[in-house]
């Protein structure tokens, strides 16, 4: 089965046709002042409006309130929301019914016990993002081009719901990472940039490659 694949912190046309060209499934934006990444909402549906029909584009949000996912998605035209914060099983559940769109709750793994996590938003969530955990006091709950122990993964197939594997992924061992986790989901940002928050065109599509080729 051919990966799917997300490419995240889209922030220009170029990387929107980048995205398109390597034949990615989702595309990320990325709401999070901190972040390199970040975009004001006026740019984010200029962007979201280039995407063609069928590439989902999913909003990348930390512990958003009510009031700036409201004027979020009154503006932008999204497929989904990305929940990367420390939001509870029970406000995910709130989001959800709120604002009628899917859900997908980032999961931050650095051992085996944190895939417990990933049983519990199961319960809630649409789909599921397994990232690397952030360090201590990092300023990025995510984007920060680290990995995991990819084996804590190995033969995990009985989840309840979608899944995509992220955290340090690049073109180099993206083909790695999905045969040893059995990922069918693949999501990427500082992995196809050349500097924090600019996307390289040849990187995307090198990765879209590797991604869509591995078994």
């Amino acid at each position: 089965m051919t990966s799917r694949v997300k490419i995240c912190g889209l922030g220009c046309s170029e990387d929107v046709a980048a995205s398109v060209a390597a034949g990615a499934a989702y595309v990320g934006l990325v709401f999070f002042p901190k972040s390199p990444r970040h975009l004001e909402v006026s740019a984010a549906r200029a962007l979201a409006l280039e995407v063609p029909d069928g590439i989902a584009k999913v909003a990348l949000v930390v512990n958003a309130t009510d009031a700036e996912l409201d004027h979020l998605t009154d503006i932008v035209p999204l497929d989904m929301l990305q929940l990367h914060g420390g939001e509870t099983p029970e406000r995910v559940s709130e989001i959800r019914s709120r604002y009628g769109l899917p859900v997908m709750k980032a999961i931050g793994v650095a051992d085996a016990p944190d895939l417990a996590q990933i049983d519990i938003y199961s319960e809630v969530a649409d789909q599921l993002l397994v990232d690397a955990k952030p360090p201590k006091n990092a300023d990025l709950p995510g984007g920060n081009g680290l990995t995991f122990d990819w084996s804590l993964l190995s033969g995990r197939k009985y989840w309840t719901k979608p899944w995509m594997l992220a955290g340090g992924l690049n073109p180099d061992n993206v083909a790695e990472a999905i045969r040893l986790t059995g990922a069918t989901q693949v999501d990427v940002s500082s992995g196809v940039e050349s500097a924090p928050g600019v996307k390289d065109a040849a990187k995307i599509a090198a990765f879209g490659a590797a991604s869509h080729a591995a078994r």
